[in-house]
């Protein structure tokens, strides 16, 4: 249930199953009118007068946790870490589907993400649930603590794919978060992907030509390009190459210009 490339606005739903964590979710809907509660029944009258569709459930709030995975693409939590971390445990399937899930503390000051941080867009929801709420978004992933480069989903807000096998992924954000030597070629797409205040890290080095790159000197490669990329190269790089496809613009096509290794 993840949230795609698209402008579709993320699936939310605001759970509470307290009394003050009712009040809470019913504080945030009115900040974001397009979002869902799910909110016991005995404490609905918190949510009188909100615009948001409410669903207020009876019996057992383990049993609506099935359908809240299927119907949304965030789940913010007025829940206790523990209690939510119990709940989810047997729905949970990849990072490709499920849903991103937060917490809030019962004192509203900190957002916690709990699952699907970068592909589930729980990082950003949580900074935006923190600027809303005048809290602090507790984020734990390395690449947002260390500012560096989320290798799963650069440039997703702009439209780009990200082609490579998930053990390219994960070895070639280790060598990210590691500050090992990582080669990013642009050769494609817009240049405005780096949006953090901080600098780009040092361990970054831009190139603007695959070929202008001596390969060995780096762990990884970080390639946005419109050009295949032929067998010998992923043999070449092995696990160190991920390739990142940036829309064509209009009235051109793909160049057939090969890849060198």
């Amino acid at each position: 249930m993840n949230p795609d490339i698209t402008n579709a606005p993320p699936r939310v739903c605001l759970v509470a199953i307290t009394k003050h964590g009712v009040a809470q979710a019913a504080t945030l809907a009115r900040q974001l009118p397009q979002a869902s509660l799910c909110v016991t029944a005995k404490f609905t009258d918190a949510t009188q007068g909100l615009s948001n569709p409410v669903q207020a459930y009876e019996g057992a709030f383990k049993d609506q946790i099935g359908s809240l995975f299927q119907a949304f693409d965030q789940i913010v939590f007025f829940v206790s870490l523990g209690a939510v971390v119990r709940l989810i445990a047997s729905h949970l399937k990849s990072k490709d589907e499920d849903p991103g899930v937060l917490v809030v503390d019962d004192a509203g000051q900190f957002v916690i993400p709990v699952l699907s941080g970068h592909v589930g867009g729980a990082n950003a929801m949580a900074e935006t649930v923190a600027a809303l709420l005048g809290a602090t978004a507790v984020l734990t992933t390395a690449s947002d603590v260390g500012k560096t480069i989320p290798v799963d989903i650069l440039g997703r807000e702009l439209g780009w794919r990200v082609e490579a096998p998930k053990i390219n992924i994960t070895r070639v954000s280790a060598a990210v978060v590691n500050e090992e030597p990582v080669a990013l070629v642009q050769e494609a797409g817009s240049p405005h992907w780096w949006t953090r205040p901080t600098p780009l890290p040092p361990n970054i080095h831009r190139h603007t030509r695959l070929e202008d790159v001596d390969l060995a000197r780096y762990r990884a490669v970080l390639w946005i390009t419109h050009r295949p990329v032929d067998d010998a190269l992923w043999q070449t790089l092995n696990e160190r190459l991920v390739v990142y496809r940036p829309p064509q613009p209009v009235g051109t096509s793909t160049t057939t210009t090969e890849a060198a290794a």
